[in-house]
This record gives structure tokens, sequence and C-alpha cells, in this order.
């Protein structure tokens, strides 16, 4: 399975039920938890989520709204007694922050944490058989956004075909790596004879905080997935360029413009109690819209 959870769709207040930024991502090896405001614990519980199969935490910016859960899963954590590390991945200052907040509480962990600091953009790292990156995006302070690409997916076996030209299970493995099957007597087996494409890898990609900049389109063309935020509805696009933050047609014409397949929109203001013109409006734009309702998982 590759697949998103949303636990908090809303933007800097809780409101209306709605919980600040904070999602999960789900794949065959284990779980990632992007962004973490207020209350990711609590919907976790709710949506019945295993918060020990978290293996990395990501987080895009320091506005509070998307890292103020942190400390306290953390402690979680502790408390619970993992022994598995734990990798953090976001801002450098992130660390300080941190190591501080566990200093003046005379808080020892009992399980190993490492930090991978985003300073630039680019790859971060491969888990199991996901490679992650980043980018920048342009928001008040310094903030980034996440790419989860699966690796090429490994050939599938054509058991009929294998079992025909007699090629022993011991083999598979290079079949599925591409390799060509010389049999007994010398005669090369294509590889194409053999096995089938399994297809492309999937890609989802989480767009974070900021205005309206196709300078990202680079870094999520193509997606499968791609979460964008509509702080506001489109006649507040001012608004939104001032307080670097984006509309519903915005996020619309980045996905259109970035010929991704879907578009999730989340990060809501609080002063709207009703969501259904962010869908209409993004839908004009860009019609395989879906609002990022959270307790809701998302198949990428």
């Amino acid at each position: 399975m590759f697949g998103v959870t949303i636990l908090g769709n809303n933007s800097a207040v809780p409101a209306f039920g709605r919980h600040p930024t904070s999602q999960v991502i789900t794949t065959s090896g284990g779980k990632f938890l992007v962004d973490c405001g207020e209350g990711p614990q609590i919907q976790m519980i709710n949506y019945k989520i295993r918060r020990s199969r978290i293996s990395h935490i990501f987080i895009s910016h320091l506005h509070g709204d998307h890292y103020f859960g942190l400390i306290g899963l953390l402690n979680s954590f502790a408390l619970l007694n993992r022994t598995q590390k734990l990798t953090i991945v976001g801002p450098e200052i992130l660390k300080t922050i941190v190591d501080l907040q566990f200093k003046v509480a005379d808080t020892v962990l009992p399980y190993k944490l490492e930090f991978l600091p985003v300073n630039s953009g680019g790859y971060i790292a491969t888990v199991d058989n996901i490679e992650i990156s980043s980018f920048p995006t342009d928001h008040r302070i310094e903030c980034y956004g996440f790419v989860f690409k699966e690796k090429k997916n490994l050939r599938k076996i054509d058991v009929q075909k294998t079992t025909l030209y007699k090629v022993p299970y011991s083999f598979y493995h290079h079949l599925q790596n591409g390799a060509d099957y010389k049999d007994e007597n010398g005669r090369i087996i294509p590889n194409k004879e053999l096995t089938t494409s399994a297809g492309s890898g999937k890609k989802y990609a989480f767009c974070a905080d900021g205005r309206y900049n196709e300078t990202i389109i680079k870094h999520i063309e193509g997606a499968d997935m791609i979460y964008h935020e509509t702080t506001y509805l489109d006649n507040l696009a001012d608004r939104a360029f001032m307080r670097f933050h984006s509309t519903t047609r915005q996020a619309g014409r980045i996905a259109e413009k970035a010929s991704v397949k879907k578009l999730l929109i989340g990060h809501f203001s609080s002063k709207y109690d009703s969501l259904d013109e962010f869908l209409s409006e993004t839908q004009e734009v860009f019609p395989q819209t879906q609002l990022a309702l959270e307790g809701v998982t998302y198949i990428i």
C-alpha cells in the first residue's frame, strides 16, 4: 500500500473540528509522519494508526501549526518504551529546539533520535523502496515541500514462460532486475520473453505552505498525487500573497501545469466553517481535486 491519511487539515488555529497540519504516509515498509501540529497523537488514536511504525518525521517549517505537537509525540514514544531509532527531517535549527526542550525537562530518551537537516532541498534518503527529496517553497520563513517516490518496481515473472524454458527459481531475482537467461545449451532467452513490466513507481508530493510560485512544478511534475495548501478562497488572492499562502484556483493551476493526476487541498483558514466552495473553486481549474478530510486515507 502507498497512501496518505490526513490527521489535520486546518491552518494556524484549530476550528470547526479541524486540526493543524499533519498527515501519515503509509508504505509497504512502514509509516512517515509529515508535519506535526497540535493534536496528532489523539488523531492517530482516533484513526487507529500505529505510532510504533513511524520511522521518520518530516517537518516542513517552524511555524507552530506545523510542529508544536512534535515534543509531546517524542516524549510519548519514550513513555511507551520505544527502542527503535526515529529520524527527524527538517530545518537545521529544529535540532537545537528539540535538544533544549529535553534538556530543561531532564528527559533521556530510550531510543536513538537522528536529525537530517534540510538546508537547500534535494535528495534526503531512500527508505525501503521510497526515495525521498525536498524542495523549497515561497513562504515567509524557510519552508520545504517533500517528494516521496517509489523506486522503479521489479519486473514481474511470467511463470508459464519460466516453466517452459526451465528457468530455475534461484535465477528469478536476476530476471526481476532485467537480466537475460542463458540455458544449459548456451541459448540466450531475452528477459522480455520471461517477464513483464511492473510499471513505474508512484509519486506523492507534499507541497507545504507557500504562495503561488511555479518554481515548484519541476519537483512535482507528473506526480500521481500532490497535497497543496488552499488557505483562502480565490477572492482573497491579495491577502494570500501578502501572507505567503495560496488560494483554491492557484493550487488548481499548479496541479494543471505540473500534469499531476490527483490534487488534495488543505490548510484551510479558520475563517471558513464550510469547505464546499474550496472544492468547487479548485475543481473549476483542476477537476481531479479532492478535499483533504481528516481521518480519510487517500490511495496514491
